[in-house]
């Protein structure tokens, strides 16, 4: 099974609007606090990719909206691995705390040679290694 995490994340004041709902966009960030821990759970986060030779940026975002975060509620963000051989996708699920889908997403990103910058279409072995546990 491919290796996922769940975080939470309670809504701050300065990610919401007028309306005490989270602003669109702040869920892009919420996004990120999941990818980083999922990452780290992999054993490959982002300091571990640098100093391995290779970036891994993000390519594409996709949101799907259902209904609002509020201010001061706690969230449910659970991120798994979706994808691994030519890129990383990522596929989110954020949830209220009574298990009510918030939201959905996926990210893609693609590896990157540092010293070239050149576009690999493949993942690096030091990535696959990591992941030989949950194979």
């Amino acid at each position: 099974m491919l290796p996922q995490v769940e975080i939470s994340v309670v809504i701050p004041f300065y990610d919401v609007d007028s309306m005490n709902i989270a602003w669109h966009g702040s869920y892009i960030k919420y996004l990120e606090d999941a990818r980083c821990a999922l990452l780290n759970e992999i054993g490959y986060n982002y300091k571990d990719m640098s100093e391995s030779g290779y970036a891994w940026p993000v390519t594409a975002i996709k949101v799907k909206y259902i209904q609002p975060a509020l201010f001061m509620q706690e969230i449910k963000v659970r991120a798994a691995l979706a994808e691994y051989e030519n890129r990383i996708k990522i596929k989110y699920i954020l949830t209220d705390n009574m298990g009510g889908i918030i939201a959905k997403a996926e990210t893609t990103q693609m590896c990157v040679k540092i010293a070239t910058r050149e576009t690999l279409f493949f993942s690096p072995k030091v990535f696959l290694d990591k992941l030989e546990r949950y194979r």
